[in-house]
């Protein structure tokens, strides 16, 4: 026992194929890319991906699911062995398998095989179902949670049941704790007339069979919204507190009334209908959120469940219990492959559920989950991992910190995919315009930028009493929120050698008040070959200004003469080592 709440599966386990290669080239006797030096790799899919991921995180996880005697079958118990425990069903037919064939990592097309169906429940699934401390029903529409739905009736009733639909899949049961659609099948459902059940057309092809794999704008967190349709292609997430990620939105649109939805630090909705150039417009960002509200307070009713989720791509999700909607935006931006984010999501606030947390911080958590998953390389991680192997070189996009490696552990992973890591160190108390100057700059000079942090008690030794002004954990959520932030790791000491060993990054960026010679991190740096850079801040910006202004009540004046922005290092050149400071600057760190 892990001392974590035990969690059952119910769902339609599925098998999911990806063919990855390249793509240099049209075929000459039709207008199609031919994908060469294709690797093959597997993974569980559908409610076996579910499982899968919760087990992962340390839990006892059981999958209630119909596996037959082909080899589909068979790949899914080898996979699952030694991490989940089956109880399973007959299956009618061949198992359900998807195959994507991909280019330099984007889809370009997937196949399809199996038509099985679950059979009749057998007594030691509806004793699993029975015994169940929590449930999370993944619903594929391959007959399961059909052929269960009594037993999952009663066990609403005296534990968490969280249900994943599928349009074609079974009517939820009441009492559900909560349901998890994207806005795609949201929309479906709250448009039908028959309260939710049965074949369902939906206006593009929503989440694929093998991966909770979603159009783009259909709603799998980890998706950005503008892109082509197909399974995981490499989706962005990112929705700030002010909706300020992406300008576009391919998310459903439709006339509906206002509704306020909270945010926390924003009061309402209509907050972000403005004209500001870097937000989408109302009909895009305000639109989509509208109609996710109008959808979930029609579901919440419809299908008499505590609370619906609407999951929105890169606006996070969208939490209703029947009024007074809440969305959860997605901590940062990320991009890789959103294939599966749907499932991470689930399984993420079901186990949440299942711990006795509330369904608000069970959202919150799941979104977060879901932005790791799609940050640490979404599917392919789970290829990688299923499999034993080392994820695959060459898409430094589809790293990052995820939650779950540290920052060394991905500096090393993005020097095996040939990227170029860059770190930049300070205080970072009370970040301002020239922290995120500088730091916009440092992130452009390469692919991968890692943010060296001083500690509580190294900003104390350096800044004085009272500093610092801002805790570790809070300056560390605010700089991971940052775009241009790809990592933050803290180190206690006075300076950060002992950090930079450990990371080794190719360049060190520090700012330009600082003389090249007097950085004691040059020497060590130089040693393995990087290089340190300094770039200027903005004239005039710095935390011990700001904090002086404060504390003698005068309002700020912003320089507007010398104000110069760090310039990035020109485009297919490297980077200039700017070593002579500019001399009477504050530093602002």
């Amino acid at each position: 026992m892990t001392g974590r709440t035990p969690l059952l599966v119910v769902g339609d386990a599925l098998l999911d194929h990806d063919l990855s290669g390249r793509a240099d080239r049209l075929a000459p006797d039709a207008p199609v890319p031919v994908v060469s030096g294709a690797a093959r790799s597997v993974r569980p899919g559908g409610a076996a991906l579910a499982a899968w991921l919760a087990a992962g995180d340390g839990r006892e996880v059981t999958l209630v699911t119909a596996l037959g005697d082909d080899a589909s079958s068979h790949e899914v118990r080898r996979l699952l062995a030694g991490r989940v425990e089956l109880v399973e069903l007959p299956l009618n037919g061949g198992l359900s398998t998807k195959t994507r064939i991909l280019a330099r990592g984007r889809p370009v097309v997937r196949l399809d095989d199996g038509d099985g169906r679950a059979g009749a429940a057998t007594a030691r699934a509806c004793a699993a179902v029975a015994a169940a401390h929590a449930v999370l029903v993944s619903d594929y529409g391959r007959g399961t949670a059909d052929a269960l739905r009594p037993d999952l009736h009663r066990a609403a009733t005296r534990a968490p049941l969280v249900w994943d639909p599928h349009p074609r899949g079974a009517p939820l049961v009441p009492g559900t704790r909560l349901a998890t659609p994207s806005a795609t099948e949201a929309h479906a459902f709250a448009g039908e007339e028959d309260g939710g059940s049965g074949p369902v057309r939906r206006d593009a092809a929503a989440r694929g069979g093998g991966s909770g794999t979603e159009t783009a704008g259909s709603g799998a967190i980890g998706s950005d919204t503008a892109g082509s349709e197909g399974a995981g292609s490499d989706m962005a997430v990112g929705l700030r507190d002010d909706l300020g990620s992406s300008g576009r939105s391919g998310a459903l649109e439709r006339t509906s009334p206002a509704w306020d939805v909270a945010v926390p630090g924003v009061p309402a909705a209509t907050a972000w209908a403005g004209s500001r150039g870097d937000r989408p417009d109302g009909d895009g960002a305000a639109g989509a959120l509208r109609a996710a509200a109008r959808d979930a307070h029609v579901l919440v009713a419809r299908w008499r469940v505590t609370s619906v989720v609407v999951t929105l791509a890169e606006y996070g999700a969208l939490l209703s219990h029947g009024e007074a909607p809440l969305l959860v935006p997605t901590p940062r931006r990320a991009h890789g492959d959103a294939c599966g984010a749907g499932d991470r999501f689930a399984a993420t606030a079901a186990c949440l559920l299942a711990d006795g947390a509330l369904t608000e911080t069970a959202v919150r958590g799941a979104v977060e989950a879901a932005t790791d998953y799609v940050a640490a390389g979404g599917a392919g991680s789970v290829s990688s991992a299923a499999e034993g192997r080392e994820p695959a070189a060459g898409d430094v996009s589809a790293l990052d910190v995820g939650g779950e490696p540290g920052p060394a552990e991905v500096v090393t992973r993005v020097h095996r995919a040939g990227g170029t890591v860059v770190a930049a160190g300070g205080c970072f108390d009370l970040l301002h315009a020239g922290h995120v100057g500088m730091l916009q700059a440092a992130r452009r000079a390469g692919d991968f930028l890692v943010v060296c942090l001083n500690s509580d008690a190294s900003v104390r030794r350096r800044k004085g009493p009272g500093r610092p002004l801002v805790p570790c954990a809070d300056r560390m959520r605010v700089l991971r929120a940052l775009e241009c932030v790809d990592a933050v790791a803290v180190f206690d000491e006075d300076t950060p050698e002992r950090l930079l060993a450990e990371l080794r990054p190719d360049i060190w960026v520090k700012g330009a008040d600082y003389a090249r010679g007097s950085l004691p991190e040059t020497a060590l740096v130089e040693s393995w070959g990087g290089q340190v850079v300094l770039l200027p801040y903005l004239d005039g910006r710095s935390t011990t200004r700001i904090a002086r202004r404060a504390a003698e009540d005068r309002t700020p004046s912003v320089p507007v003469d010398n104000a110069r922005a760090p310039q990035p290092p020109a485009s297919g050149a490297r980077v200039v080592d700017r070593t002579a400071p500019t001399g009477g600057q504050e530093r602002s760190s």
